[in-house]
């Protein structure tokens, strides 16, 4: 099969297009023919070198979390699928593999492309819509007419939250962006698109119940006062420091800093495809490139601009 793979850690340099083993499913697993795949943060981020203690020596890597196709293989005890059945999902943290020609997913964290998607578009789905639905409900514990900011609200884990706040019962969502980003706000509901480069949200203190930071925006410590008491701030990539400085403060205060890492729960994952099949969550995608560009893809990712996900044509 072709993939994408990488033999050191390096620069998108060191990502090769070629011949790769086919891999087979074992129990639990289905082997799917990928028709599109994306690029996430952590995926450059393990290309160069940022969690050699997590992703270790063993080379070649094939990188990439997230993929949509077609079930090709069903591995031993896979009852809830069958070859030919068009599915999405999240590959394995630690194993990777989505930007192939095939991939293996774990049958328990996939599910059934909802009717009117396309491949693209659920591609576009797992990794940033689990982290969202997940930093929301699970961290922030989001309850009815709770005041949420999502810092990073036009990026690929920021326009899922927007949506997903409302799912859950926000009373309010603001979010920030650059100011060319805000009509993309409004259409995904948001009641305050805030410009980030002309307005500072930590100086007006008491205004949210949940601050989501998915990109890295901010700290705990520097946005706390505009959390209301009891608020709870989440944040994607935490600051080492904001960590120590600020789960120390955070234990004695009652505003709550919280981190997330998604989990591959099938469960999430098939309420997010109910939500899609019915029109309330709209994947966003910013572009689209083909798998044997992958290399720009991740140039691309590592801007830090890119406005919802940056997809991969695979077939």
């Amino acid at each position: 099969m072709q993939a994408i793979y990488f033999t050191e850690y390096g620069p998108p340099e060191v990502l090769h297009f070629g011949a790769q083993p086919r891999p087979a499913p074992q129990a639990g697993q289905v082997l799917v023919k990928v028709h599109a795949s994306s690029v996430n943060p952590i995926d450059w981020k393990l290309r160069q070198g940022d969690m050699k203690v997590v992703s270790g020596f063993c080379f070649p890597k094939i990188p990439g979390r997230d993929l949509a196709g077609v079930v090709a293989e069903v591995g031993p005890g896979v009852t809830q699928f069958k070859v030919g059945d068009k599915v999405f999902g999240m590959a394995d943290a630690h194993l990777g593999g989505a930007n192939a020609e095939y991939a293996l997913l774990a049958a328990k964290a996939a599910a059934t492309l909802p009717a009117g998607l396309s491949f693209e578009q659920a591609a576009a789905v797992p990794l940033a819509a689990l982290t969202a639905l997940q930093a929301l409900r699970d961290k922030g514990t989001l309850t009815e007419g709770d005041r949420v900011l999502v810092l990073g609200a036009a990026g690929g884990v920021g326009s899922m939250a927007v949506q997903l706040a409302r799912l859950l019962g926000a009373g309010y969502v603001a979010g920030t962006a650059r100011a060319a980003n805000h009509a993309l706000l409004d259409q995904l509901g948001v009641d305050d698109a805030i410009d980030y480069q002309a307005r500072d949200f930590t100086q007006v203190p008491n205004q949210y119940d949940v601050i989501f930071d998915a990109v890295a925006a901010s700290t705990y410590l520097a946005a706390k006062d505009a959390l209301r008491p009891g608020g709870r701030y989440v944040t994607t990539v935490p600051d080492p420091q904001d960590v120590l400085l600020g789960g120390v403060t955070s234990v004695f205060s009652n505003k709550k800093l919280k981190l997330i890492l998604a989990k591959d729960d099938g469960a999430d994952l098939h309420q997010l495809a109910q939500w899609l099949g019915a029109g309330q969550l709209r994947p966003v995608i910013g572009r689209t490139f083909p798998l044997a560009d992958t290399a720009a893809a991740h140039r691309y990712s590592a801007e830090g601009h890119a406005v919802g996900k940056i997809v991969l044509r695979v077939a």
